[in-house]
């Protein structure tokens, strides 16, 4: 069964309570307290928000409730997906999400006043709500105490104190759960908390309230809380409000209350959020208690460290490298046996299944394939893990703090600094980083950008081509030849990536950069089980929407290298090896059967429909120094870029098994002349150029498939696949024609 169908099961079967809060407040550390491992992911219907829905059993009653974990919002005037999606599921209005029975609002103990801003939008819109006051033992340890009782008197809802870290106070948060779940009569309930706004407003509400007949909620106070934003924000539009009538008297009433606060000297702008802080700030008055520390708390004196110009940029260094080099090295191991164990299955699988073209399909296409997934996994696994925990620290913010000041130079925010990094290792993982990204430009702009960061796929095809063309040389008695050109592949891409998400955000992305103006959560102890939950999550959610794409890209891959037969071409081959078996023994007939094998599948590649392409392709790379046979080669590297490396092995005769390092593969490189000219067709400068398209061109159908599935569109994978193509044959064009130009073909 598919999550999907699970997370409809759930909202059928069982009430719904949402956890709601600001980010960095603990919010998913108590969902998980509350869930355990009884959690499905999926996204919205028609978002790339992720819904994450868990099942909490009551301790009293027994009853099953789903719980929804909604993305962090600061406010219900949504000024980012997540926050939209925030907005709607609460009004009723996100499509497949029905409005919760109960709202828990996760607050940060330690940043109160600012935290409650949310919950008392959420209170006044008549929803059951109960205050979860986390973190406590951090805002202790500042000073900070609360008086949960006048907290309670004061908002008119139930508040409970908890550490979610460490599970402390979650027993007592189900009861309370449980408590205002049993009592649950009217909506009516919350008539403790109001916030007082300027006659002119609450007079304009009152006229208002006769235009929402037509409103399938029935919720008078949704409706002010509506319009109080509508006031304020000129981008916000309503769905409560619809239909052309309706709109039109709306926002006429708001031209008009607009031009009348103006008037009376209010600034509309800021009229809900200065009213609502003014409550606040009376509530927190009776509720807060501050306690004079003596000296700077732990906190401060890390962030004169992890924020300072310099030695926060060294600190960051060192974190990163820590992690480029688990995602290049300590994933080494693992993905070779799961590379040994996907050769193994597909041994089993041939050995099985009779020779023929199920045989071909099972282990050349759906196995090959599906491997091109599943050896991902460590480096997804070590790159999830690190985030998790960086994320858990608080230290994900001081990050981007100090990255900020490098990334807003090509239009990005540091945040995306860590995808782009990742991305050296493997895409796949780089562009799911991006999820931390708020920014829905910022994000894209990464995405895209994210594949031409020269990731590890590529070293079969560069260290081939160095291998064989590029010179053992010299420079300056220190630096190597072949050493710096690979340091080059890397220098361009990045260049590359960098200049064209400057480009990408200076054009149809522009709009405006979104302020990198945010608080720097509290420092926290990562809780272990937490952050290997969601290193497990994300991790299984990579398998399950990207597998399904590959697999099917897969087959369809398989079948253009495999088909249409010959039958005489066929036949000629089974005849010569018929005569090899009559004729040697031992390990000669096998070298023999060997030899005649690789011809045949070589003299079949190039009969195929990927060998058609790459014939009929030919034209078009020839100014870039390539062949039919390296178009081949590019054809079949779209499964995975190392590909090239084994098809050209193929066209070559020289096994599929060959590897960067085969002697048999380079001299056979080395020797091809190009029959029109006489000369070889490989040079050093042909190398370069075909190292540089590989640098630039989106060669792997998982990176395809996982931008699908993170942008929630085949448009943005097209248009990535369509620029970086374009990109790669400008740049191969550039490096080649050049080179001929001064003299170095």
């Amino acid at each position: 069964m598919s999550s999907a169908n699970r997370i409809d099961d759930f909202q059928n079967k069982k009430r719904e309570i949402a956890l709601l809060g600001n980010p960095n407040a603990g919010k998913t550390t108590i969902f998980n307290a509350l869930t355990g491992l009884r959690q499905v992911t999926a996204n919205y219907p028609g978002v790339t928000v992720e819904k994450k829905i868990g099942v909490l059993r009551l301790p009293e009653t027994g009853e099953e409730l789903s719980v929804i974990d909604l993305p962090g919002a600061y406010s219900l005037l949504p000024r980012s997906m997540d926050e939209e999606v925030v907005h709607n599921v609460l009004l009723g209005f996100q499509k497949g999400t029905p409005p919760p029975d109960l709202v828990l609002v996760i607050l940060d103990a330690s940043n109160l006043e600012r935290n409650l801003y949310l919950a008392s939008q959420v209170i006044e819109q008549g929803q059951r709500v109960v205050l979860v006051l986390n973190m406590c033992d951090l805002a202790s340890e500042e000073g900070i105490d609360i008086d949960i009782d006048e907290l309670r008197t004061q908002t008119g809802v139930r508040c409970v104190k908890t550490v979610g870290s460490q599970s402390q106070g979650i027993d007592q948060l189900k009861r309370e759960i449980e408590k205002e779940l049993l009592e649950f009569k009217t909506n009516e309930k919350n008539t403790g908390f109001q916030v007082e706004f300027p006659t002119l407003i609450e007079d304009a509400i009152s006229e208002m309230r006769g235009f929402f007949d037509h409103v399938s909620y029935g919720n008078e106070k949704a409706i002010r809380g509506e319009f109080l934003r509508l006031i304020s924000d000129v981008n916000f539009r309503s769905p409560l409000f619809q239909g052309k009538e309706i709109a039109l008297r709306v926002r006429e009433k708001i031209a008009s209350l607009r031009l009348r606060l103006e008037e009376a000297g209010i600034d509309w702008h800021a009229v809900e959020a200065e009213a609502r802080y003014a409550k606040i700030e009376e509530i927190c008055e009776k509720v807060v208690k501050r306690r004079k520390l003596l000296k700077a708390s732990v906190s401060e004196k890390l962030d004169q460290i992890l924020t300072h110009k310099f030695w926060g940029f060294v600190i960051f260094a060192g974190l990163m490298s820590v992690i480029f080099q688990s995602l290049f090295t300590w994933a080494a191991g693992p993905m070779e046996l799961i590379a040994r164990g996907i050769d193994w299955l597909g041994g089993v699988a041939s050995n099985l299944l009779p020779d023929g073209q199920l045989e071909s399909l099972v282990v050349d296409g759906i196995i090959a394939g599906v491997g091109n997934v599943i050896i991902f996994l460590p480096q997804i696994f070590f790159l999830f893990f690190f985030i998790a925990l960086v994320e858990d620290t608080g230290y994900m913010a001081r990050a981007a703090f100090v990255l900020d000041r490098i990334m807003k130079k090509v239009g990005l925010n540091g945040k995306a600094f860590l995808p782009l990094l990742s991305s050296f290792a493997c895409a796949v993982p780089g562009v799911m980083a991006t999820r931390t990204i708020e920014d829905r430009n910022d994000r894209l702009a990464t995405i895209l950008v994210a594949p031409l960061m020269s990731c590890s796929a590529r070293l079969p095809v560069y260290a081939l081509m160095i291998g064989a063309f590029i010179p053992k040389v010299s420079i300056l008695g220190f630096f190597d030849l072949k050493g710096l050109t690979l340091l080059a592949m890397y220098l361009l891409s990045i260049v590359a990536g960098l200049g064209m998400a400057a480009l990408f955000r200076k054009t149809f992305l522009k709009g405006s950069r979104t302020p990198f103006v945010f608080e720097l959560p509290p420092y926290r102890i990562p809780n272990i089980k937490s952050v290997l939950y969601t290193m497990w999550d994300r991790s299984k959610e990579f398998l399950y929407r990207a597998g399904s794409i590959i697999f099917c890209i897969s087959i369809i891959l398989w079948f253009l290298a495999s088909y249409p037969k010959h039958q005489a071409t066929e036949m000629h081959y089974e005849t010569l090896k018929q005569k090899a078996v009559a004729s040697f023994q031992g390990e000669i007939l096998e070298d023999k059967l060997g030899e005649l094998h690789a011809a045949q599948n070589s003299e079949q590649l190039q009969a195929s429909f990927a060998g058609q392409l790459g014939q009929w392709i030919e034209p078009v790379i020839k100014p870039l120094g390539f062949d039919w046979k390296i178009g081949i080669g590019l054809v079949a590297s779209f499964a995975a870029r190392e590909v090239l490396v084994s098809t050209l092995a193929i066209v070559y005769n020289v096994g599929d098994n060959a590897d960067h390092n085969s002697v048999d593969l380079i001299q056979a490189l080395q020797s091809e002349i190009d029959p029109k000219t006489g000369k070889a067709l490989y040079s050093p400068l042909v190398a370069v150029s075909l190292m540089v398209f590989f640098v630039l061109a989106c060669q792997c159908m998982s990176t395809v498939a996982i931008v699908k599935r993170e942008t929630n569109s085949w448009y943005w994978p097209a248009f990535m696949i369509f620029y970086m193509t374009t990109l790669a044959w400008l740049g191969s064009f550039v490096v080649y024609q050049g080179g001929q130009w001064i003299g170095l073909g």
